[in-house]
């Protein structure tokens, strides 16, 4: 009995070990994340659309602007912004784009 268990522990180390390893399989990032106080889009998206807008339209969708904080000009870096409260004096909220 303890051959059979032994032989089971080796076969499954085995396979185990001869699998490859998947760590991108799970850790996929989407191109724009963000919440209300702000958030981040990739720089290959960036590069290829206008970042100011879709800045714009996720904090245009909680009634803020956004301002952009810093740009990781390189592959796999981002763009982050900040989603802030309309300034003092400006009349008007933002304008929410529907598509």
């Amino acid at each position: 009995m303890r051959l059979i268990g032994a032989l089971s522990l080796a076969v499954a180390c085995g396979v185990l070990a001869a699998a490859p390893a998947r760590a991108d399989l799970f850790n996929w990032v989407p191109p724009v994340k963000g919440n209300d106080t702000g958030g981040i889009i990739a720089y290959e998206l960036a590069t290829q659309v206008d970042a100011r807008q879709i800045a714009a339209d996720h904090c245009a969708r909680y009634g803020k602007v956004a301002k952009f904080l810093a740009i990781d000009a390189q592959y796999g870096g981002y763009i982050s912004f900040s989603c802030r409260w309309v300034p003092y004096g400006a009349d008007e909220r933002p304008l929410r784009t529907r598509y």
